[in-house]
């Protein structure tokens, strides 16, 4: 049991906000020691991008690019800025970064648009972000007339992040291209592949994984009906080098999968999956899927179908079970060390309305200059269900919240997720059209949820972006953070 103590403002050269312990009664602990912001940065976010790059060499690093161009900026354990670092080795046009830490360097993926083109580079920083080595291209595309309109290359790395794949995948007809790269963590091309799945009705693809050994996992499914649901649904590995997928599918009967999503356990050496399904076409969610696939023998050694139960709608909080499930959308998947796992989902949509009449939320970037529609986005319940190794469900918790903002891509609303290994705690915006706070609810291994309010409210505190944070440590997330025209960034030690 932690003591509470009340909360004491304090500033020096930096905005630093320390939150005193708060009491969690829950076996498994999960209590927010402390919050230290870092100074304020002139920023717009309509024409400026950032992230959170993590931890190396001991500080923390963060992105931003702005009119200024792009930089790195170190940060020490008190969330004081002590170095920043030009990246002029970027292009004048970039169109997509990643970064990716290590205790002594920082790989950074990025594209950049360079005349009717987007082209994929690798370039290899030290521990202080220099740049080590002349950054490596490894593809191009051309765009066509309309320029850079959709994802061109994306990117997936290993838990251990020894194997690297950037990769291009596209449908067309009745099959899937992809044409991939493997990376070490040097950033030296180690395997090339090119690769067609073909089926019998046009395929999607969905998530790519990839394992410790280099091995990718590529969902890929047949959508029908309105609804989009899949009447076919693959796992589809490639091993590093090769040029044929390996196909197998999960047999659905006469269900219709949606919402899937795909998770590797490097120490079980399994694939798990999980989703929703519907007994119908354009029908309701009716359950939750549950499978495993085994690499070693290219099976499926658990698959369950699990229909929503009385007890699983009176936990949603709703009066019936159609419609209850309807809008969740698969979030996460944490395998637990006994070969289990716990499935996190989260209800999101999207929805337009007539300018005439608009609602207006606590986060809106909407003026009646704009078009004759409002894009309304919507985030809400968070579902967490644990299952044992032979799926069979162990507890279901719900995080109650309702998030509604218009025009700004839901860039306030969703959650950032810490997992602790004991405690599960979820932190997210709490609004209303008058005031936001910032909530935490945490849930024990046993599925039991406690909810506290994390920061005090008022116009002097910054808006938090959860769903932008980045977990650096054990017990550490980094949250960027919007003041007006400003940003900064909130480490929260739990």
């Amino acid at each position: 049991m932690f003591p509470s103590s009340a909360i004491n403002l304090g500033m020096v050269n930096y905005k630093r906000l320390l939150i005193a312990l708060f009491s969690i009664f829950i076996t498994y602990s999960c209590a927010a020691q402390e919050v230290l912001y870092s100074q304020y940065d002139k920023f717009d976010y309509r024409n400026g991008s950032y992230s959170v790059v993590g931890m190396s060499g001991g500080n923390l690093y963060t992105y931003i690019r702005n009119d200024d161009g792009s930089r790195l900026d170190a940060y020490n354990d008190s969330m004081v800025k002590i170095a920043s670092v030009i990246l002029d080795f970027f292009p004048q046009r970039i169109y997509q970064v990643r970064f990716i830490t290590y205790p002594d360097k920082i790989m950074v993926l990025y594209q950049a648009l360079e005349s009717n083109k987007v082209v994929q580079y690798a370039a290899l920083l030290d521990e202080n972000g220099l740049l080590k080595n002349k950054p490596i291209e490894l593809g191009s595309i051309r765009t066509g007339i309309f320029g850079a309109t959709k994802t061109y290359f994306s990117s997936a790395y290993s838990d251990n992040k020894k194997a690297i794949l950037i990769y291009s995948a596209t449908e067309k007809g009745n099959e899937i291209n992809f044409d991939g790269k493997w990376l070490d963590e040097n950033g030296t091309i180690t395997k090339k592949s090119k690769a067609t799945f073909k089926t019998d009705n046009p395929p999607e693809h969905g998530e790519v994984n990839i394992a410790n050994d280099g091995n990718v996992f590529m969902a890929a499914y047949t959508p029908t009906g309105s609804q989009n649901y899949a009447d076919q649904y693959w796992l589809l590995r490639l091993t590093p080098g090769a040029s044929k997928f390996e196909a197998k599918e999960l047999e659905l009967g006469e269900r219709f999968a949606t919402s899937g999503y795909t998770k590797i356990d490097n120490l079980s050496n399994r694939v798990y999956f999980g989703g929703f399904y519907s007994d119908k076409k354009n029908g309701h969610f009716d359950g939750i899927i549950y499978a495993a696939y085994d690499i070693a023998t290219n099976d499926y050694s658990t698959k369950r179908f699990m229909p929503f139960d009385n007890e699983m709608v009176k936990a949603a909080g709703a009066r019936q079970k159609n419609y209850s499930f309807d809008n969740y959308v698969a979030r996460q998947l944490i395998v637990k060390n006994d070969g289990g796992f716990v499935f996190i989902s989260e209800i999101n949509y999207v929805t337009t309305r007539s300018s005439f009449a608009p609602g207006f939320g606590y986060y809106s970037f909407y003026t009646p200059y704009m078009n004759s529609s409002v894009r309304e986005y919507h985030y809400n319940d968070i579902m967490a269900l644990a299952y044992d190794k032979n799926g069979v469900q162990e507890w279901n918790s719900f995080v109650h919240k309702q998030q509604y903002s218009q025009e700004d891509e839901g860039v306030f609303s969703s959650y950032a997720l810490l997992n602790t290994g004991g405690t599960l705690a979820f932190l997210y915006n709490d609004f209303d059209p008058r005031h936001s706070r910032i909530q935490l609810a945490t849930i024990s291994a046993d599925g039991k949820s406690e909810t506290h309010s994390l920061a005090a409210e008022g116009n002097d505190n910054p808006d938090w972006l959860p769903r932008s944070c980045k977990q650096v440590a054990g017990r550490v997330l980094v949250v960027p953070c919007f003041h007006k025209k400003q940003i900064c960034f909130a480490r929260v030690d739990f």
